[in-house]
């Protein structure tokens, strides 16, 4: 049975979301979009949370696919110092993994290929 998960409306336009909560197009992402999966998700977006957001954004366009964890702690040490770019420092930001979190408040497609963390 698959779960459904909740549509979220956002200037009176619904946005399709798969059954997991991740947008099924990443191009109707924005970052009012993103504001509202953040809160969802508990989470109140900070500085940091826009570089990595950003940064995946960014990534996803220039090279079409999602950016892994690893690529993301390297723009966080390049940005942030290279204290605030460890695997523990991304889920600071994000408690519940990368994939749950980041790419879903990023805008992207779930990764069917890498684990939830």
């Amino acid at each position: 049975m698959t779960k459904q998960h909740a549509q979220p409306t956002l200037e009176g336009q619904s946005v399709r979301m798969d059954d997991e909560g991740y947008l099924v197009d990443p191009g109707d992402w924005s970052e009012p979009l993103a504001e509202l999966l953040a809160r969802e998700e508990r989470i109140a977006l900070s500085d940091a949370h826009w570089a990595v957001i950003r940064f995946m954004r960014a990534y996803y366009e220039q090279h079409k696919i999602i950016p892994d964890a690893r690529h993301v702690m390297k723009h966080l040490a390049a940005v942030q110092g290279p204290d605030k770019a460890d695997r523990n420092a991304l889920f600071v930001l994000f408690p519940y993994g990368y994939v749950k979190q980041a790419c879903r408040i990023a805008g992207m497609r779930r990764p069917r290929a890498w684990s939830t963390g």
